[in-house]
């Protein structure tokens, strides 16, 4: 439509830069969601190829995805009798050494005389009166970060909820979902459209699997070490399941997942059972985060996803700066997405010309 009046093509220009903002404002407003349904989706990806390889071989869907489900279910369940209570007793004896812990800082004589032998170029007298007089002029802000905290929390907790129930969703109705987009596609590219869509959520299962294999690796590894290491030092490493529960978690996180879990694991060990223990742990993460960095993850991901190893760093950089933990998670199987693209469409399309 030819515009020749330059108020009509002002006007136009600025229904269309009202569209767009308020496009932008209702995916700022739909975040929340749209990240669930990313993070459902990313998971239902991920359970796919075990459902498929039941399909493979002559198991109708339906029961497929039931036996899948059974089956990490079960997992779940065990995990949780296996290392829960073991977790629940070691938390428990934590919250009870707590006030002993506090009456040690609130000894004014014992704190003064370790405050004068490791840092005697500060003033102690100075230093309490420093944190109490940022302690009154900021309670308020205190308090509310608090409180914030625990409604996160809770938050955090209906939205894990609500992820695992689109999950199932997701993983029940992923067939139909493709069919209905390979539907949109036109039939002479619809092939080629296919092959690409399933090499990718094939990519997104395997790298999900990935992740749950270095994870539970490090996590075994770790309970083994700190078990053995107590044998050998005469006195168990208090916490260790619990511990050995925080490498598995942060070797599940691309990157700095077993870098933090490897801080927060020799710190505590630093804290509850000291030297020459928090020596050998140290040592000992330093080693295996160097193992899993340049041995196993490379062994995994190449064969998960198939991305150069710079590719994997810079994909899960740029993705945990745009969308956090979920961006970082995305990022790796986004980036094989993309390597599949252009090696399958781009550069023989760049060939034939």
């Amino acid at each position: 439509m030819k515009i020749q009046n330059p108020f009509r093509l002002g006007l136009f220009g600025g229904l269309g830069v009202l569209v767009a903002v308020l496009i932008g404002t209702a995916v700022g407003n739909l975040a929340t969601i749209i990240t669930y349904v990313g993070a459902a989706l990313f998971l239902a990806l991920g359970i796919d190829p075990a459902v498929s390889f039941l399909e493979r071989h002559k198991v109708p869907r339906p029961l497929a995805i039931l036996i899948v489900l059974v089956v990490i279910l079960g997992v779940v369940v065990g995990f949780v009798f296996a290392i829960v209570p073991v977790i629940v007793e070691q938390v428990g004896r934590l919250i009870e050494q707590v006030p002993d812990l506090i009456s040690t800082l609130t000894n004014q004589e014992a704190v003064q005389e370790w405050w004068s032998a490791t840092i005697p170029w500060l003033s102690y007298d100075q230093a309490v009166k420093s944190v109490t007089d940022f302690l009154n002029s900021n309670i308020g802000s205190i308090t509310a970060a608090t409180v914030n905290t625990v409604f996160g929390i809770a938050s955090g907790a209906f939205g894990l909820l609500i992820v695992v129930i689109l999950m199932l969703y997701f993983v029940a109705s992923l067939s139909s979902i493709k069919r209905a987009l390979y539907s949109l596609v036109p039939a002479t590219k619809r092939e080629t459209f296919i092959d690409l869509s399933e090499q990718i959520t094939s990519s997104v299962g395997r790298f999900v699997m990935g992740q749950v294999t270095l994870g539970a690796t490090n996590g075994v590894v770790s309970f083994l070490f700190l078990t053995v290491l107590g044998g050998i030092l005469g006195e168990p490493i208090q916490y260790a399941a619990l511990l050995a529960f925080i490498a598995f978690l942060g070797s599940m996180i691309p990157l700095v997942g077993t870098l933090t879990a490897s801080i927060l694991i020799t710190s505590a060990v630093w804290l509850f059972d000291g030297p020459p223990a928090v020596f050998v742990v140290g040592i000992w993460y330093l080693a295996y985060m160097q193992i899993e960095a340049y041995v196993i993850s490379p062994r995994i991901m190449n064969r998960a996803v198939k991305v150069p190893g710079v590719l994997v760093v810079v994909a899960a950089l740029a993705g945990g700066t745009l969308l956090g933990l979920l961006g970082a998670l995305v990022a790796i199987p986004f980036a094989a997405a993309v390597l599949l693209i252009i090696k399958q469409v781009i550069i023989p399309r760049q060939n034939a010309l």
